[in-house]
């Protein structure tokens, strides 16, 4: 059996930068600053991440910071719906059709390691025409502040809420920054790298995937490239 995560951004959508401009604008109406935002490179890290070193650059405290967040996340959510009905995201090409094909396996479940908040993942991924229900576990840019952390807790979660999960279980993780092949890589999870986000493919291959793809357009070889 095998837990197939994958990432979001750039993985299986293209946002459109309305996750930045929503986290702007959610950055400015619970904290008053959007600090230096507009040059934080935000490719692979959590949302968490992004939000720490983004306001203590702004003098924040992260008492400030962290006491404030479940309002963050609610002003973001709402922020980021209301830009993605103006400018919804485009599913990659064969994104779709490689989770649907997937989601039909009997061996395998299908999860999330994304940097994004549960808000924001499932918005992403409603407005681009996936089914976010396909994925059943998750971890998430509000779970921690590396990524590294992140694969290991989808297994966790898979293993405490999906029943009959056997301890043999293979797990992949699909994304398209070196974020993610590395936090794959200390998981001891196979690793596929997808050249369709801000990193070229030679970029990718010196972080050493299992295996690196144009893009996922090729559903059937997308889909042997992760099982195999």
């Amino acid at each position: 059996m095998y837990l197939v995560l994958f990432d979001i951004d750039g993985t299986l959508l293209d946002s459109r930068k309305v996750g930045r401009k929503a986290m702007e604008r959610a950055m400015e109406e619970v904290y008053g600053t959007s600090g230096p935002l507009h040059r934080y490179n935000m490719a692979g890290k959590s949302d968490r991440l992004t939000l720490r070193d983004v306001l203590t650059a702004a003098g924040l405290s992260e008492a400030v910071i962290w006491e404030r967040f479940p309002l963050y996340r609610r002003a973001f959510a709402k922020h980021l719906e209301a830009l993605l009905q103006e400018r919804p995201p485009l599913p990659l090409p064969g994104a779709r059709g490689l989770v649907t094909r997937l989601s039909q396996r009997g061996d395998v479940l299908l999860g999330l390691v994304t940097g994004n908040i549960p808000e924001g993942a499932h918005l992403k991924l409603r407005y681009a025409g996936f089914d976010p229900s396909l994925f059943r576990v998750g971890a998430y840019g509000s779970d921690a502040l590396e990524r590294d952390e992140l694969p290991l807790l989808a297994l966790e979660r898979a293993r405490s809420s999906v029943p009959d999960v056997p301890e043999s279980i293979r797990v992949v993780v699909i994304g398209d920054t070196p974020l993610d092949i590395q936090s794959g890589h200390r998981a001891g999870a196979r690793t596929v790298a997808v050249a369709t986000g801000p990193y070229s493919a030679d970029t990718l291959a010196a972080f050493h995937p299992h295996v690196l793809l144009p893009n996922l357009a090729d559903v059937s070889r997308a889909e042997a490239a992760i099982l195999s």
